[in-house]
């Protein structure tokens, strides 16, 4: 390996999710902030959980609906 080129390795970086669960892992980084962690996924908790935060689905059938007007 090449000195000097690699960025600094963090054994013990924090990570914090949006749930309020924090962990340790090994990152590039010293502080990571995710919105879905282990604890929240829903592979993991077996939970269904639907997130649409910004109505995504309903501004595509809006967008889709004036496209079909238009023709």
């Amino acid at each position: 390996m090449k000195e000097k080129i690699h960025p600094a390795y963090f054994p013990k970086a924090q990570v914090r999710c949006a749930c309020g669960n924090t962990f340790e892992i090994g990152s590039t980084k010293d502080y990571v902030e995710t919105e879905v962690c282990f604890k929240c996924h829903p592979f993991y908790t077996g939970k269904d959980k639907f997130i649409d935060t910004a109505g995504r689905v309903e501004k595509f059938k809006q967008r889709l609906a004036k496209k079909t007007v238009k023709k």
